[in-house]
């Protein structure tokens, strides 16, 4: 079972704790954490996270490709099969959107990424 993050933050269950998630939502929460970590931010886990915070050192033509072996890199040890990475670009900003399966079930995750131009 997975507690909830929502920017960074916990999110109150309104009873003193937190919501937790199990299932398809543990999953989901645990590749959201996932591609939001910087990879290498912790010492002891080096191979935790993504790289997709430094897709703003590429060129832009290179960017989607990228972001999808990022994503599939950072998500290696779930058990989910990756079925498309989309990249849109919003300014200096973009979202990452991933369609992936888990147990015969489509989820879709979405994280935004800075510091593009």
């Amino acid at each position: 079972m997975a507690l909830v993050l929502r920017n960074g933050d916990y999110v109150p269950d309104g009873l003193g704790g937190f919501q937790r998630a199990e299932g398809a939502a543990e999953v989901l929460e645990r590749v959201l954490w996932k591609l939001t970590v910087r990879r290498g931010s912790f010492p002891f886990l080096p191979g935790l996270g993504s790289r997709l915070h430094t897709l703003g050192l590429t060129k832009p033509g290179e960017r989607e490709a990228l972001a999808g072996q990022y994503v599939r890199e950072a998500l290696v040890d779930e058990d989910v099969d990756v079925q498309e990475v989309a990249l849109r670009q919003k300014g200096d900003r973009a979202v990452v959107s991933v369609r992936m399966e888990w147990q015969g079930e489509t989820l879709a995750a979405a994280v935004e990424v800075g510091g593009l131009v």
